[in-house]
């Protein structure tokens, strides 16, 4: 890794840390509030997925804190203890959040399908395209590296890159779809919605650094691979 990757990689790395720490705080604040409606996160995401017409998808606890996702492949809305459990802002943002991938897959929204369709290539490049940078560039080798065996990670490291950036519009998609259908319902009310965007909106910025970091890196690599072409 160049000296200006380093510093990059570190600048991204420390603003991730402290996006994700403030996103910590933001649950932590968040799930200290109950909601008067008293719904649970289950409850939550299983009456956004019946006023939406699914009825195939099942709403499960996994293990971890802020593990939760939504699952394509056996159609589960997998929410985290505190969430599952939960009946505060906090659980219903994140329940709801997850519910609205869920709608995203069943009314088929294009940009989760585009990912989904990037996600095997995405865990090969993510895999090999380090090591194969790392040849390219001359880390392991005296000489400078090779020109062709760098080109082929940058392309393998774009592709990871395009899926990092595809990730954005999946996630504010969500949480726009989960915030519309809070605020017509009884879920919350007015404060208690404001309380839910202001949470979502932490955990979107997490999406953001990652394809921010990523896209810098990748500009770096490009930027080695052109000045080594002209000499």
């Amino acid at each position: 890794m160049t000296p200006g990757i380093l510093i990059v990689s570190l600048l991204f790395m420390g603003i991730g840390f402290l996006i994700q720490m403030r996103l910590k705080s933001k649950f932590k604040q968040y799930a200290q509030h109950p909601l008067l409606s008293g719904l649970t996160g289950r409850q939550v995401a299983e009456k956004m997925l019946k006023e939406n017409g699914i009825f195939d998808v099942q709403v499960v606890s996994v293990d971890g804190f802020l593990s939760d996702h939504y699952n394509p492949m056996n159609k589960t809305v997998n929410l985290s203890p505190d969430v599952f459990n939960g009946n505060s802002i906090a659980s219903a943002a994140v329940a709801a959040h997850e519910c609205g991938h869920a709608v995203q897959h069943a009314t088929a929204y294009q940009w989760l399908m585009l990912r989904s369709r990037l996600v095997p290539i995405a865990q090969i490049s993510t895999t090999l395209s380090q090591w194969i940078l790392a040849i390219g560039v001359g880390i392991f080798t005296v000489g400078g590296g090779n020109q062709t065996v760098l080109l082929i990670g940058i392309l393998l490291f774009a592709a990871s890159t395009l899926f990092t950036t595809i990730t954005l519009p999946v996630e504010f998609d969500a949480s726009n779809r989960a915030l519309a259908w809070l605020n017509h319902t009884n879920v919350v009310n007015g404060q208690e919605h404001d309380g839910a965007k202001d949470a979502l909106k932490w955990a979107a910025m997490t999406y953001v650094v990652a394809a921010l970091a990523s896209i810098a890196t990748l500009v770096q690599y490009i930027l080695i691979y052109m000045a080594r072409s002209r000499d």
